[in-house]
């Protein structure tokens, strides 16, 4: 093979490495967009931006914000333990788009475990339900609080 046959060669060779890693490069943006748009979730009537909960003293708190709510009904808060399963603890009614939540769950203290799952139950104006992620939260209340607690609900 001569001189200019072979730079023919690799010329041409550049140019397929160039299309393919152009090509390979649209596919990854095309890629990472999708990510970014998947990483707000969409649930029901509601773009939830992120869902998250804490200890906070004798309580647990729980906070949310949307950034579009369509049709939508309520949410309602749901808790469970390793050893229960999910039960309704609160609704909260919706404020619109670009809303913040709160929740203070605070009957928390008041069961043996230490560590909870919440997620949101999510009510469209049809009917629709959806559920977001769950969150787990680890809660250590001291145990004077838990037996005054388990006292008083002896007398209820």
């Amino acid at each position: 093979m001569n001189k200019s046959k072979f730079l023919r060669v690799v010329n041409r060779l550049d140019k397929v490495v160039t299309k393919e890693y152009i090509l390979g490069m649209k596919k990854g943006i095309l890629n990472l967009f999708l990510i970014l748009f998947l990483a707000v979730a969409v649930y029901a009537g509601a773009f939830l931006d992120y869902f998250q909960g804490h200890s906070e003293g004798e309580n647990v708190r729980l906070e949310w914000k949307t950034s579009e709510e369509v049709n939508l009904q309520n949410f309602i808060i749901e808790r469970k333990t390793p050893q229960s399963p999910y039960i309704e603890i609160g609704t909260i009614e919706p404020q619109g788009n670009n809303s913040f939540y709160s929740y203070l769950d605070e009957s928390a203290y008041k069961t043996e475990d230490l560590v909870f799952k919440y997620r949101l139950k999510i009510l469209d104006n049809d009917g629709t339900v959806s559920y977001s992620s769950e969150v787990t939260v680890s809660h250590n209340v001291s145990g004077v609080k838990r037996t005054w607690g388990s006292i008083k609900a002896m007398f209820r």
